[in-house]
């Protein structure tokens, strides 16, 4: 079996959280390089995941000039999701990147255009899709079951959850806070099960409120309220080219109890669906209300060789190495990857602004 061989760029938490033992699990796959700029990581991940001769970097571009590492996955802060990308690209690398895209739309273009004069692929992490609630939801719009969905609400709100580890409090480094962080894997799963690409504007507003507190009850620790410089909560409504609307909730920290993170409801003109609690999906039948509650069964979900059943990091990744092996386009093309950064974009500038942000 011909192994495909993978450089990690960025061995830290999303790196050794997700990606590496995702990709580890996988019978046609050796990890033969890791980077990062504290060594330390690189040389710790290659000794759990790497094989015996993998190599360590502190330079992303010296892992790069490997002619024998087909594909790349740059799990680095959002500021550098581009550069990266676009270097590997241009090496003649395929590259999972780590969501979000980029920082904005015009860092995500550039990967755009480097994967297109390239004709590499790229693709974006949003395994949220992964879950056997959202296949099922999809399948079920795939099907026609929803009629025209012309509304949806995107949900990724947490109660007292505020990340304190590395650079997730960093405006400069992230570029944003729980909009950027979470809220676009709810952004992602929406669009796609609506496969609806095309937005006309949007109105957003984020907060401030929280930041200074000292009185937290976070539930990874206190905070550094000095060091809070992005938004504790955001929220978004977007109008699209055919006159859906979308509702997008985020929140690091927001007194509510009914907490839900990248979750997503669809409502169509035949029927409606949700994963708020499993998987619901509601209509009329014979001039009645129904309620369908389906046991998701791990079978009835795409298989892919190495990938543990209903796991969406696993599926993720195997589906991603199942493209490359077959050439085949991945679950998350990077179009729509780009279109979820354009509207996280227009949601922050309208919040700055006060007005409505008009996509061109």
């Amino acid at each position: 079996m011909k192994k495909v061989r993978i450089g990690i760029i960025g061995c830290g938490g999303i790196a050794n959280g997700k990606h590496m033992p995702a990709l580890s699990k996988l019978p046609n796959v050796e990890l033969v390089a890791f980077c990062d700029i504290i060594e330390q990581r690189a040389i710790d991940a290659k000794a759990k995941y790497g094989t015996p001769d993998a190599s360590v970097y502190t330079d992303y571009k010296e892992l790069l000039k490997d002619t024998t590492i087909e594909v790349v996955h740059v799990c680095t802060p959002n500021r550098s999701h581009s550069f990266i990308t676009v270097d590997a690209l241009d090496s003649g690398k395929h590259v999972m990147c780590e969501k979000p895209m980029a920082i904005n739309s015009a860092e995500a273009k550039k990967m755009l255009d480097a994967a297109a004069r390239s004709g590499k692929k790229l693709t974006i992490g949003y395994q949220s899709r992964q879950s056997m609630g959202a296949q099922y939801l999809k399948t079920e719009a795939l099907n026609g079951t929803f009629g025209e969905i012309y509304y949806a609400k995107a949900t990724a709100l947490r109660r007292r959850a505020v990340p304190t580890w590395g650079v997730f409090l960093n405006e400069y480094e992230q570029g944003g806070g729980p909009l950027i962080d979470i809220g676009t894997h709810s952004l992602d799963l929406t669009l796609w099960i609506m496969d609806n690409y095309k937005p006309k504007y949007c109105v957003g507003t984020a907060y401030h409120k929280l930041n200074k507190d000292t009185n937290q009850g976070n539930a990874w620790g206190n905070w550094d309220p000095d060091k809070f410089t992005v938004e504790d909560s955001a929220f978004g409504f977007v109008v699209m080219e055919n006159g859906a609307t979308i509702n997008l909730e985020s929140a690091w920290a927001l007194n509510m109890i009914d907490v839900r993170e990248a979750t997503t409801l669809v409502c169509g003109t035949k029927a409606g669906g949700d994963l708020h609690d499993g998987v619901r999906v509601n209509g009329i039948r014979n001039n009645s209300q129904y309620v369908l509650r389906p046991t998701l069964n791990p079978q009835g979900a795409a298989f892919y060789e190495g990938a543990s059943a209903g796991d969406p990091s696993s599926v993720e990744a195997a589906q991603w190495i199942n493209a490359i092996v077959n050439d085949t386009d991945p679950c998350v093309l990077p179009e729509q990857a780009y279109t979820v950064t354009r509207i996280l974009e227009g949601i922050y500038e309208s919040a700055k602004t006060g007005k409505p942000y008009y996509f061109d």
